[in-house]
């Protein structure tokens, strides 16, 4: 591989850092995971703890919450209506250019979405590559696309009635919304969206974690797999 730079020489230790640095994450093959589940299912859980237990800087974190499609052309109003757990909810083809990107090397401004006004904020944030890349949502594995671009694809499991206990605390507690609110939601929304489109992802995962983030063991033989192929 060679390197033109036709650029005044006061710039020019600056664009050999910039091609050092793609040139580093893309010579080494990155790792691609996608890491789905229902909601309330411990996926955070999951990702917080493996990123916890690798080193610092080697893991780009893509929450699949940030590429909701914008929907500040809908009324106010109408908004409350969306259903965030349905795949058309989601910017797909954004999330992919995003991943192809960063697997090239290049930088990325990743979206930031607001769930009080259901639109797409103006900041964004400046992404990096990394040697490895999570994509962590409740829909990761259903886009054949994106999914084509994982090196392993995992899905986390939970109880049904785990899974409700858990969304009633955070919606309640972190959102404000009642628990007749959550209920209700859960029953119109969460429930039937979760059989119809989030179980059948099931089929596309390498690796099931069930009993979500206290699942210590399969937490630790990811971790194993992981930091293998870093040093690799």
């Amino acid at each position: 591989m060679f390197l033109r730079i036709f650029v005044s020489r006061s710039s020019c230790f600056q664009q050999l850092q910039k091609y050092l640095f793609c040139f580093k994450y893309t010579c080494k093959r990155m790792l691609i995971i996608g890491i789905a589940g229902g909601t309330g299912s411990g996926k955070t859980t999951v990702v917080r703890k493996i990123i916890e237990s690798l080193p610092a800087g080697e893991v780009v974190l893509l929450p699949q919450d940030s590429y909701y499609k914008d929907s500040s052309h809908v009324p106010v109003e109408e908004r409350q209506n969306i259903n965030f757990d349905h795949p058309d909810a989601f910017d797909w083809a954004l999330l992919s250019k995003h991943v192809a990107l960063l697997r090239e090397g290049k930088s990325i401004e990743q979206p930031t979405y607001s769930y009080l006004t259901c639109t797409r904020q103006p900041e964004t944030i400046h992404i990096e590559p990394r040697h490895v890349i999570i994509i962590e949502g409740i829909l990761a594995l259903c886009d054949k696309k994106l999914r084509n671009m994982m090196d392993l694809k995992i899905f986390v499991d939970a109880d049904p009635d785990e899974r409700l206990i858990r969304v009633i605390q955070r919606d309640v507690v972190e959102r404000g919304r009642t628990a007749e609110a959550v209920m209700e939601r859960y029953t119109r929304v969460l429930k039937p969206m979760h059989q119809q489109f989030i179980e059948p992802c099931k089929r596309y995962a390498d690796l099931i974690v069930p009993e979500g983030g206290s699942n210590q063991v399969a937490i630790n033989i990811l971790t194993m797999y992981i930091k293998k192929h870093l040093n690799h």
